[in-house]
Parts: C-alpha cells; structure tokens; sequence
C-alpha cells in the first residue's frame, strides 16, 4: 500500500528532538485529515479482507500455534505503546508464555475470557491499523527532515545575505569611485578647455610681437613677401577682435599699437605703390620723348607696361583699399595719396598725346557733326582703355576716376562747346545730338553694369579680385556736351517757332486753298518726285502723308517736333510741343479766315482749309499725347476718322445724339491738356459751320417759307376776336403751287450745291471715311429742316402734297444717292 502525500510543514514545529505526546485521533478525523488515494483504499480493501478470517486463539505452545495456523504480524515492540495495559498475569504465569497474545494463565472464568478475548480484538485493531502507523512514522520522520532542510535553508539565506550585503557595499564603493574619477576627468577637460580658451585668447595679443618684430626691420620687398600680407590680415583680424572685447585687461593699449602696425604696413604699401608707379612714370616718359616712336609703340608703353606690374601692386592695393574702408578715419587719406599719384602720372603722359591727336581734328574747320563724331569717339576709346587700366589697379575711387576722365574730356569740349552754342542750323544741332546720344546707346548695349558686392570683406589670394567698379558709363562724360547741344537745340527751336509759326506771314500762294489741293491729285513726274525729309518715326505715318498741301505752320510745326522728339528731354520737350501746337492752331484759325476772303465760296474753303489742317494738327497732337517715353508711334489711332469721330463726340446738344450712336462712341468727358482741347473746340466749330453751311442752301427757301406760315398763323391766332380773317390757304404766297415749286427749287439745289459740297468736302479731307462722318450729320441737318416743310404742307393742304414731297425714308435714300 503506498503511503499518504506528506502534509505541508507545520508551522512551531520545535528544531529539539525532545519527545512530546501525540495527540489522538480517531479513525474518522484520521480519515477527514488525511485522504486516501484510490490505490490506497484498494489496499485497505484487501486488507480489510484478509482480515475477516478471526485466526483460532493461540496455543499455550508457541511451537504449536505457530505450526497449526497461520502467523500473525508481530508486534511485540509495538505492543508496549499501546495506551491501555494488558490483563495482569501472574507472575507465576509469564514465564510459560511464549506469545504477548498468550494467556497467561489458563481461561477460568468468563472475566477471564473477556479480557483475554479484548486483548485479541486490540491486538487485531492494532494490527489493522500498523500500516497507518508506520506511515505516520515516515511522515514524521520526513517532516523532521524538512525542519532540518529549512534551518540549513536558513543558515544558507542568511550566508547569501551576508553575501549580498558585501557585494552592495563593494558595489556602492566602487560606483564611488567611478564619480570620484568622473569628477577628476571633467575637472580635467575644463582646466584643458580654460587653457585652450585662455591661448587663443592670448594668440591675438602674441601676434603684436610678431608683427612689431616683422615691421621692425623693413627692407624693399618687405611688401612683397608672401609673410606681409598675412601678417597684415591677421593684425586686422586682431584690431576686430579687440574692438568687440574692450574689457578685456590692457585691451585698448593693444588696440592702439595694432592700429600703429596696420597704419605702418599701409604706410609701406603707399610708398612702394608711389615709388614704382615714379620709377615706371620715368622710364615710359624718357622712351615716349624719343624720335619716331610708332603709335603701337606709344600703346605698348602706355598700356602694356602698366599692365605689366599689376600683378605685383594689384594685391598690396586691394589690401589698401579693404583696410581703407574698414578704417576709413585712419587709412583713407592713404588710399588717396595712392589715386592722386596714380591719376597725375597718368594724366602727365597722356596730355601729350592727348592735345596732339586734338589738333589733328582741326577744331575751327572741320564740320561740326564731324568734330562731334570723330572728337567723341576718341574720347570714348581713350577713356574706355584708361578705366580698364584702372580696374586692374584699384577697385575703388570711381568718382576720383571719373572727376580724372573728365578732366581729360575737356581739353576737347574747350573747343567743341563754343562751336555748339553757336551753331544756328537746327539739323546740325539735332544731328549731334544724334552722335552723342548713338555713343550713350551703345555703352549701355555694351557694357551692363553689374552691383559690387560690398558685403564681402574676406580677401582670397588665389581668386581674381572681384571688380567693384563695374563698367564705364560714357554717357557720364557725354552728358555735358549733349545737355550743351540740347539747350542750344531748345533755344534754336523756340527762335523758329516763334519766327515761322507765331510771325509768319501768309504768302498769297499759301493761301490758295483748293487749288493747292487740285494740283497735289495730279500724277507727279518721275523727275519732279523730291525726297522725303528724314523725320521721328512718330510722324511716319499714312495719314501725315502729302505734306506739301499742308499750311507752312502746320509743316515746321512738325518738323520742328519731329527733331526735338528724340533729343530732349520729356518735360522740355512737352513745354515746347505744347507751345508749338498752340500757336500753329492759332496761325491756322487766323490763315482760314484769310482763305475765307480769297475764295469765292467764301465760309466753305475756309472752315473746309481749317478742318483739313485741325484735324492734322490734332493726330500730331494726339500721336505725341506728350508721353515721349513711348518710342514707337501709335498706329493705332485710325486716322482722321477716329479724330474727327473723338472731337464730335464732345460737342454739345448743337448736334444730334444720332451722330454718336453712328460713331459707335459714347458721349464722354474726358480731361484733356489746354492745347488739345483747344484744338477740339475749334474743330468742333469748324465742323458745324461746314454742316451748317452745306445744309443751309438747299433748306434756306423752305425754311423762310415754314417761318412765313408760321408767323401768320401767330398773327391770325392773336387776332381770333375781330373781324373774320383770311385763311392761309387764300394768301398767294401760301397757294399749294407755290408749295409745289418749293419742293421743286430743293430737289434742284440738291442737286446743283449738294453735290458739289460733298465734291469739295473729298477733296479737302480726302479720306472717304472721314467725309461719310460730315455727309452724314449735313444729310441729317437737311431731313431735319425738311420734315418741318413737310409737316406744315401735309396739314395745309389736307394730305394732297403727300405724293409730291418725299417721306423720312425718301428724302435719305435721295440724298444718299446724291452725295454717294
């Protein structure tokens, strides 16, 4: 039978092996305490079984029984634990007992046999229970066991304790340690960092030394040497730095003799620059005053040989001129001593040349625009080589350059400017101004300038120095010469405004207005076709064409424009336009009424003569419109047409709205400047006369007659309370034949004047546009006074003048036949 699962360790167990009494149990708390597994019930079971059997009570021989039954279990040792003692046996019995369940002495009596039979029965429930027993007994003896394993358990935790604790205090010494060793290397690394810190510190006051020492002991290629420049660079870097940290101790005594070492060091490129730049200066003039010394020759000795020591100055002068703008209180007058020496060494080589190459041009005789060309143009080349030698010494001093170019330009403008200021041809004015403004063109096209980058103050040997100086503007050194030209040319102007268009007297030719006209449509010969004269592109237009027919006012104010449009400046050129267009309106207002006297049509040629040339004049007006920063025409302004059509839509109420809706224009206001709008009114008058004047033959007869009946049907009506009056009708002046003939006298002067008006109006204004805009408000005008006529004779005569006078649609398509 396998034995119980052991129960778990009971807590106060006591470690002593002293012996204690066990409690008892009875077999059901057993049972309750500790339950059988199904293998140990089978056990029992069989047990159980084999103990049903009760064995024979046992025989006084042990030799006997234990041959005539089966044996029992011996439990002599345990029988002794039994709780209750045995029957008493005699003493005289025991001897004779070989077996604890023997009687003693022989069974007498029924007590006897009781207690003999309750020792069998103890002894079979000892026996049963024997197993339980002993399993009792190795639990106990495991739990013994256990208690034993736990104090060693115990002993071992409290050594792993102890180890423990060791190692954290071994582990806390250690961590220690490593801080006590992280302290010591960061303090370490801050006292390297603070010595580091504290050197380069003092690196920038050491270099005084080096510096002072280098200086010390100049020689004449101390600037030359690769160490000077450095030096330089590093005392500036050391004035910077001292300027951003005064506080430090003794800073501004170090300043001070930094600023004495970038001083001397300056001083020194100074005088090497001015003593080479003698020494070259010498030798060049010495060749040049030479015999036969070829122009090539002169080039190579100007030029070329300057060119030659740049690469040893250009690097010690851009040093100068960082330093110089850096520190201008202090190293600017240097780096003017250097461009004073450099432009008198120039100009006392080249004054020479320069006054010699002068009097080849021969200024009192050659023509002017040929001086001007030839003068210039050698001033441009000669200026252009000179700043292009500059650039490769400094790359500063632009106005100390240009102050030095126009110092050369002037031994020309001495003689150029007299002969300009008293020229009186106003395209020779205009033609040099040409030239010089050509010159300006062209070094704008050529030579775009390009900002210097002023920001950059780190200097790369290795590098090409960038060029601050951009390009040469030679309209700066022009500009003088050409204002001198302009003004003259301004002046010279205004002279032939005011003699040929405010004075001008009209010749009678002038004033022959159609003829004019006539003979400009008859074809021109091939030898009688003149050239055009060379005008603005502004005035190159369809429109200006036939400029002989034109007013003599209208001509020169054209063409005096045409030549100043290019060549002055805008609001010059807007105060002279305006005082130009002004007065040839009013020599053209003054010339129609002469043209007015002359002609046999009288009204009709004049204000015809004035449309013709107002309707010019305002194109031209409009074509300038006084924005001269527009360099290509307006082609877009539709001629005549469009002029006409503008003008006519700001006149008033004097004519019918019906001529805007036919313009495709509404009625505006626009602002306009004083000469264009009196150009406008003018125009505007001028073409109602003509409207007015075209429609008044044809309608003057009908007109009179509707004011006769008029006035006599007032006079009758202001009479109703008298005496009968007479009727209308009975007047003879009023009779439908006289109607009749009325009708018949308009339908012949249509005929006859009409058609000679529209005639007349194509000749004076030619373009066919044009003459529809005034045929069609002169054909509205006389529709206008002849629905009057028809008004009256349709109610006069009951209706019977209907299928003689023409209907609103008739009359246009009549007139419309007659003027197409």
């Amino acid at each position: 039978m396998s034995k119980a699962p052991a129960p778990h360790r009971r807590a106060g167990i006591p470690a002593t092996s002293t012996p204690r009494p066990k409690p008892q149990l009875t077999i059901e708390e057993w049972e309750a305490k500790a339950p059988l597994s199904d293998l140990a019930l089978k056990s029992v079971a069989v047990v159980k079984a084999a103990s049903e059997k009760t064995p024979l009570p046992l025989k006084f021989s042990v030799d006997e029984d234990e041959s005539s039954r089966p044996s029992t279990p011996n439990l002599r040792g345990k029988v002794r634990s039994v709780s209750r003692p045995s029957t008493p046996v005699p003493v005289s019995t025991r001897q004779f007992a070989s077996h604890a369940l023997h009687p003693k002495q022989p069974v007498q009596t029924p007590q006897q046999f009781y207690d003999w039979f309750a020792q069998i029965d103890r002894s079979v429930a000892h026996s049963q229970e024997a197993h339980f027993r002993a399993h009792v007994a190795v639990v106990s003896e495991h739990l013994n066991t256990a208690d034993t394993l736990i104090e060693r358990i115990d002993e071992v935790d409290r050594e792993v304790g102890g180890l423990l604790e060791g190692w954290r205090s071994v582990e806390e010494g250690g961590k220690n340690l490593k801080d006590a060793c992280e302290r010591l290397l960061e303090e370490r690394d801050r006292l390297l960092e603070l010595t580091e810190e504290i050197g380069a510190r003092l690196e920038y006051f050491q270099e005084l030394e080096h510096a002072t020492r280098m200086l010390n002991h100049p020689g004449e290629s101390l600037v030359l040497q690769t160490d000077f420049l450095y030096m330089v660079e590093r005392v500036d870097i050391c004035i910077d730095y001292l300027k951003a940290h005064r506080y430090y101790r003794e800073a501004e005594i170090y300043l001070l003799r930094f600023q004495q070492c970038m001083t001397r060091a300056m001083t020194l490129i100074r005088m090497f620059f001015v003593g080479s730049l003698r020494a070259l200066t010498a030798d060049v003039s010495r060749r040049l005053s030479e015999k036969d010394v070829s122009s090539t020759a002169q080039m190579h000795l100007l030029y070329t040989r300057f060119r030659s020591v740049t690469s040893q100055l250009s690097p010690l002068l851009s040093e100068l001129e960082r330093r110089a703008e850096a520190h201008p209180e202090d190293l600017s007058a240097l780096l003017s001593e250097c461009h004073s020496a450099y432009f008198a060494a120039r100009k006392g080589l080249l004054v020479g040349r320069l006054m010699e190459e002068i009097r080849g041009l021969d200024p009192e005789h050659t023509e002017l625009v040929e001086l001007t060309n030839a003068g210039c143009s050698y001033l441009k080349h000669l200026c252009t080589d000179e700043f292009n030698l500059y650039r490769e010494f400094f790359n500063s001093g632009e106005d100390q350059l240009y102050t030095y170019l126009e110092n050369l330009c002037d031994y020309l403008y001495d003689d150029l400017r007299p002969r300009i200021l008293h020229e009186t041809r106003l395209t020779t004015l205009c033609e040099v101004c040409t030239v010089l403004q050509a010159l300006m063109v062209l070094d704008v096209a050529d030579f775009p300038e390009e900002p210097p980058d002023e920001g950059n103050l780190i200097i790369d040997f290795d590098q090409p120095k960038h060029k601050g100086l951009g390009q040469l503007h030679i309209s700066h050194l022009l500009q003088m010469v050409l204002q001198d030209a302009q003004t003259r040319l301004f002046f010279k102007a205004q002279s032939v405004i005011q003699a040929d268009i405010r004075y001008y007297t009209p010749k009678p030719e002038d004033l022959a207005y159609p003829d004019k006209l006539v003979a400009a449509r008859k074809p021109v010969s091939e030898y009688e076709t003149k050239e055009k004269d060379s005008v603005s592109r502004l005035f190159q237009l369809p429109s200006l064409d036939k400029k002989e027919t034109w007013f003599p006012t209208l001509q020169k104010t054209v063409w005096v424009l045409s030549q100043l449009h290019d060549f002055v400046k805008p609001a010059i050129f807007e105060d002279i336009a305006h005082e130009a267009v002004s007065l040839c309106r009013q020599s053209l207002v003054t010339s129609s009424n002469l043209v007015e006297q002359r002609s046999s049509t009288g009204v009709l040629d004049g204000q015809l003569f004035l449309v013709r040339h107002l309707l010019i004049l305002k194109e031209v007006a409009n074509n300038l419109d006084y924005t001269p920063k527009d360099t290509e025409p307006r082609s877009d302004i539709g001629g005549m047409t469009d002029t006409l059509a503008s003008v006519l839509n700001r006149t008033t109420a004097l004519l019918p709205d019906a001529l805007f809706a036919s313009l495709g224009m509404p009625r505006g206001h626009d602002t306009l400047s004083d000469s264009r709008h009196d150009i406008d009114q003018d125009l505007k008058r001028a073409c109602q006369e003509v409207i007015s004047f075209c429609a008044r033959l044809p309608c003057e007869p009908l007109r009179e007659w509707v004011d006769r009946v008029r006035a006599f049907n007032d006079a009758r009506a202001a009479f109703s309370s008298g005496p009968q009056s007479p009727l209308l009708t009975e007047q003879e002046w009023a009779k439908q034949a006289i109607a009749e003939n009325l009708h018949q006298v308009f339908v012949e002067a249509c005929e006859r004047d009409l058609r000679s008006f529209v005639t007349k109006l194509r000749l004076y204004l030619e373009d066919d546009r044009t003459v529809s805009v005034l045929v069609t408000h002169m054909e509205e005008a006389i529709i206008d006074d002849y629905l009057k006529f028809q008004n009256v004779v349709w109610n006069m005569y009951a209706g019977a003048m209907k299928t003689v006078v023409f209907s609103q649609d008739g009359l246009r398509d009549y007139l419309k036949s007659i003027c197409n």
